[in-house]
């Protein structure tokens, strides 16, 4: 596996484990439908949220959350969309990002952010 790969699945792990500690309920890991994938789908009450992990080892390029275009952000929707539809769900729906940046010390810095595809 591709050492990017692997920084992915340790970042998203990361973020179950985050997001676990501040309340929420993991549903789903790596949900797909047709070309899109949610990395996360979380509970928190009648909350359900979507989830995109992004994580880098450096900042050269920008944030991790720079990395969620509006076509990732389409493609995340749609698959939500589905989701909602076979779950038959009929409460409330959020899209967040967990952006995790990984300093050269070893040190991590987890960003949650709450709505961010209506930024």
């Amino acid at each position: 596996m591709a050492t990017h790969n692997d920084t992915g699945n340790w970042g998203e792990a990361q973020a179950a484990a985050f997001l676990i500690q501040n309340g929420f309920e993991i549903i789903e890991k790596n949900y797909r439908y047709r070309h899109a994938e949610i990395d996360l789908i979380v509970k928190k009450g009648k909350m359900m949220i979507f989830v995109e992990v992004k994580t880098r080892s450096g900042i050269q390029y920008g944030m991790p959350e720079e990395f969620v275009n509006a076509t990732k952000a389409g493609l995340v929707m749609r698959a939500a969309e589905n989701y909602i539809y076979d779950k038959d769900w009929h409460f409330d729906v959020r899209f967040d990002i967990v952006s995790i940046l990984i300093f050269t010390n070893g040190q991590t810095e987890i960003r949650h952010i709450e709505d961010a595809f209506s930024k």
